[in-house]
């Protein structure tokens, strides 16, 4: 028996979101040296609220889109990754992730309390 919620849903989605994000940030620190690599990205919030609006309609979020970061500045060898911008992305995302952990550990005891309320 699989007991969620709405919110666990979206908490989940919001969990998958930030774990993408801080793949991508990742990815970008492991290219920091590899000539012509341009910094990719995604817009968090738009791909949360582009989740949100599926769930409502009881659809599929469909991939994370995932494009490069444009108004960077490029190095001789044409590389753009800023090792400054991914600190403070990767920060972020960290943050994002440890908040949903918490919200969704506090939607399950909320199941949790209700199952053995009767005790």
């Amino acid at each position: 028996m699989q007991i969620e919620t709405r919110l666990c849903d979206e908490l989940n989605r919001y969990l998958d979101l930030a774990s993408s994000e801080a793949k991508l940030t990742a990815a970008n620190i492991a290219n920091i040296d590899t000539p012509g690599y341009r910094t990719v990205g995604m817009d968090f919030e738009a791909e949360m609220r582009k989740a949100m609006t599926a769930t409502d309609a009881g659809e599929a979020a469909g991939p994370v889109r995932v494009e490069t970061v444009d108004g960077l500045i490029a190095r001789p060898d044409g590389n753009n990754v800023s090792m400054d911008r991914e600190g403070l992305n990767l920060a972020e995302a960290q943050l994002r992730f440890r908040t949903g952990v918490a919200l969704l550990r506090l939607e399950y005891q909320k199941v949790m309390d209700a199952i053995h309320a009767d005790k």
